[in-house]
């Protein structure tokens, strides 16, 4: 079960704060919707060598095919994976359908499932309910199970909570408290958070005082462990408001990660 104490972040390197935080066997969710994808966090995960994840995310895009490809998982918890706008991810595919470069098992959700799972989690509850799943093949391939609503009788879609042993995140800034703030597509960073037993958060940059934005999602300091300062952290996607997305880059990638040798030369040259 997730606690969480009271506390305020440590301000760290990001070397630092992925060494201390993740380790070999972890159950890892690095989130981010559409923007705000850790990337940075990411790689440094990849290069500190660590294996048998648990990777846990909503619509696993880049970040994941390069985490899978790069041998670091045993097991993704997901719901719709692909190259956003492109097509499909070809590391991941390799290792579901040839296991290369280690066998990867898979577990798939909806994402009004996922959504509910971390909600639970962030609630502290043992599963979350919803009407879904009935009726699709998803049923005989995941964890859910079915229960009768004590007050009306309707059969409700019953599953279980998400709780990390870490969450990472990024977002546009913290303070020096530790307190978090993002805007633009908000995605479920929050819940993940505060489901998870130990949580990172790269930021683009480290302010004073947060200054109130409209739309903006505070990830209060006391919930989390380290902040670490990482402009540009989520390229090649994007922080709404202060960076751009490198769409040519995902179209890139479409052919560059379809070869497993041209794979792990632009693995080898950019991020190792």
């Amino acid at each position: 079960m997730a606690t969480k104490r009271a506390h305020s972040a440590q301000l760290l390197a990001l070397s630092d704060a992925v060494a201390s935080l993740v380790h070999d066997g972890d159950s890892v969710a690095l989130e981010g919707f559409t923007h705000l994808i850790p990337f940075a966090a990411g790689h440094e995960v990849i290069r500190q060598g660590r294996r048998d994840l648990e990777l846990i995310r909503m619509t696993p895009d880049l970040l994941y095919d390069q985490m899978v490809g790069m041998g670091c998982a045993r097991k993704l918890v997901f719901s719709y994976a692909g190259n956003p706008g492109v097509g499909s991810l070809h590391r991941l595919r390799d290792a579901v359908e040839h296991g290369w470069p280690t066998p990867l098992e898979i577990e798939e959700h909806s994402h009004a499932g996922m959504a509910n799972r971390y909600a639970a989690g962030a609630s502290n509850l043992p599963f979350g309910l919803l009407r879904g799943y009935s009726g699709t093949d998803l049923v005989a391939h995941t964890n859910v199970k079915f229960v009768e609503c004590p007050f009306t009788g309707e059969e409700l879609a019953a599953v279980p909570a998400l709780r990390p042993d870490v969450a990472i995140v990024h977002a546009q800034e913290a303070d020096r408290r530790g307190n978090v703030q993002l805007w633009g597509i908000p995605g479920v960073q929050k819940e993940a958070v505060l489901a998870a037993s130990r949580s990172l958060v790269t930021v683009e940059r480290v302010v004073d005082e947060l200054e109130p934005r409209a739309g903006g999602v505070i990830i209060p300091g006391w919930c989390v462990d380290a902040i670490a300062e990482a402009p540009r952290g989520a390229y090649p996607s994007y922080a709404h408001g202060l960076t751009e997305r490198d769409n040519d880059f995902y179209k890139a990638w479409d052919k560059l990660s379809r070869d497993r040798d041209e794979f792990l030369s632009w693995m080898k040259e950019h991020v190792l």
